[in-house]
């Protein structure tokens, strides 16, 4: 396969394409995905940053903007070599973005298709990158829950991996069981596939199959229908016929069925040692020389277009082959050729200032066996930055339009006022009218919720999960949870996420009882219920359920758990 220098990694501008987003020019297309789409742009020193706009599906969904922002201000504690550094992000306007260090490389996907698998010493120095950038991901209370070839970039000096936690703010939401599509069944572990259960080791699986794909260009679990594929995952063994010897003892662990059975990091690099001839070192000559000699196309960037100008002419739409979130289409053949970037200093219109790169340090775990709770870390303070440009102040205008608008409003409420006869109905009426439905409930019967597990809401079956960012259920984001202390035996049925009431026998569960009470607290020990025992759920995200508890198993101290019926409105 040739290296010759194709023109496809730049998308021009659509007609439905900002040219502006949070202060920053759009210049191209980067790609588009599940999730929403990929910009270039700089920041006033000329420095290429990719933004990424969400789509407006995700941010109507008020699920989705209370995850998105936990997961933005945990990924900018993300401060390692291989991966791409958040620069800048906007969790709260009308259309959530977050800007990213712009890598002038291809995705891994995209140089496996157009140049066929890597040499082994390529793949191994490319999975130590990864499980380099994976340790300071988990260090930082994050899992990736979508690692694949098309979140990895190739770097002049060493991998990159992007994209690192956010799909965990969709995944579970209310528009993943109407058909959209954040995961990719091909890289799923056998627990994610079949239980939804993400931990470290998920992620480990995930590194096993690239590995395997770099090595022999396919997935080790074939190909075909997404639901073919994750039975593969769920119940056969993969395919490493293929695979050279030296990376069989490495790709062999990392896809074991069991987590508990996998490598941790600090052994995957230790393997990858092992098995390779010379030390591995990263450098520039990392890459086969046609894959190196992709990413030099890549640094010939265009320029933002300015606010005014015309709208291009439409590009090929999403589908196409290579669209992918880190790549896009071949460009029309009568595409230009990219214009230099803006030199550095030179502030173009319309731009904002972003805060400076230097990002605060924060300690890193050091390897350790095993896949223990990672160390807790600290929020700061989270200050949106405006939405747009600063406009030029009008007062004498905003004085008079002010003014006016009083007295046109006076002339119409003075109109509107209802006479004597009225005795207030037509009022009543407006209000009604104006009032919003109540959502319909959705009931889930017997769902077993294992000690120091939660439940969210959101979750479409609501799917018993542990608290993938470490923090535990007492202190993590639980709508709902089950806790039990193993030393002394407290056991608690809460929420992290809300406030809860336990009804008492003359009240009986509804949407209408659940908005009345007031007797509100975090936590109810488990020997205040019995079985049939009702408490109200009143989620900070907009939902409200009814959870009926039906009992606890104590076969095993070390398995009990307890059994939930819900009743669910969602967005109530």
């Amino acid at each position: 396969m040739g290296s010759a220098p194709s023109p496809d990694f730049f998308q021009p501008l659509r007609a439905d394409d900002p040219a502006v987003v949070g202060g920053y020019r759009l210049a191209a297309v980067l790609g588009a995905g599940g999730m929403g789409k990929v910009y270039l742009s700089y920041t006033p020193g000329g420095r290429p940053i990719a933004l990424k706009v969400i789509r407006p599906e995700f941010g109507e969904d008020p699920e989705f903007r209370r995850r998105f922002q936990q997961e933005v201000r945990a990924a900018e504690r993300v401060q390692g070599l291989y991966t791409a550094p958040v620069i800048d992000s906007d969790t709260e306007g009308a259309q959530p973005w977050l800007a990213t260090a712009y890598v002038p490389g291809p995705s891994l996907a995209h140089a496996v298709a157009r140049h066929g698998a890597l040499p082994v010493r390529s793949v191994l120095l490319l999975t130590v990158g990864v499980a380099e950038a994976l340790h300071v991901i988990h260090g930082a209370g994050i899992v990736h829950r979508d690692l694949k070839p098309a979140n990895v970039l190739l770097a002049s000096d060493g991998p990159r991996v992007i994209d690192f936690g956010i799909a965990r703010a969709a995944d579970s939401t209310a528009l993943t069981s109407t058909g959209v599509s954040v995961g990719t069944p091909a890289f799923m572990a056998p627990e994610q596939a079949s239980a939804g259960t993400v931990t470290p080791a998920t992620d480990v699986f995930a590194l096993g199959q690239i590995a395997a794909f770099t090595a022999i260009g396919a997935s080790v679990f074939g190909d075909g229908p997404s639901h073919a594929v994750l039975y593969r995952i769920v119940h056969e063994d993969p395919d490493l016929s293929a695979l050279p010897e030296q990376l069989r003892p490495i790709v062999s662990r990392c896809l074991s069925r069991d987590p508990g059975d996998r490598p941790t990091l600090t052994e995957i690099i230790e393997l990858c040692n092992a098995a390779s001839e010379v030390p591995l070192h990263q450098g520039e000559d990392w890459l086969p020389r046609d894959v190196a000699g992709s990413l030099t196309e890549r640094l010939r960037l265009p320029a933002p277009m300015p606010v005014s100008a015309a709208a291009p002419a439409p590009a090929p739409a999403p589908g196409a082959p290579g669209y992918t979130p880190t790549e896009v289409a071949a460009a029309a053949p009568t595409q230009t050729a990219p214009a230099p970037a803006p030199a550095p200093g030179v502030v173009p219109p319309g731009y904002r200032t972003p805060p400076p790169y230097a990002q605060p340090s924060y300690p890193q775990p050091s390897y350790a066996p095993g896949y223990s709770t990672p160390p807790t870390f600290h929020t700061q303070a989270f200050v949106p930055g405006p939405s747009g440009p600063p406009r030029p102040k009008r007062t004498g205008l905003i004085v008079i339009g002010a003014v006016a608008a009083a007295v046109v409003g006076l002339v119409i409420l003075g109109s509107l006022l209802p006479d004597g006869s009225d005795k207030g109905g037509g009022d009543k009426a407006s209000g009604a009218a104006q009032k919003r439905p109540d959502p319909q409930p959705v009931s889930y019967q017997g769902i077993e919720v294992p000690q120091n597990h939660q439940v969210m809401f959101a979750d479409n079956p609501p799917r018993p999960a542990e608290e993938p960012t470490g923090a535990g259920v007492l202190y993590g984001h639980a709508d709902l949870f089950y806790y039990r202390d193993t030393l002394f035996g407290d056991e608690k049925f809460g929420t992290a996420n809300g406030k809860l009431v336990l009804l008492n026998n003359s009240e009986k569960g509804s949407l209408e009882t659940c908005r009345a009470v007031t007797r509100f607290t975090e936590k109810i020990g488990l020997d205040q219920l019995t079985d049939g025992s009702q408490v109200c759920v009143l989620s900070k995200a907009g939902h409200i359920a009814l959870a009926t508890f039906r009992g606890r198993s104590g076969v095993k101290e070390e398995t009990r758990f307890i059994t939930v019926d819900l009743t669910v409105w969602r967005n109530a």
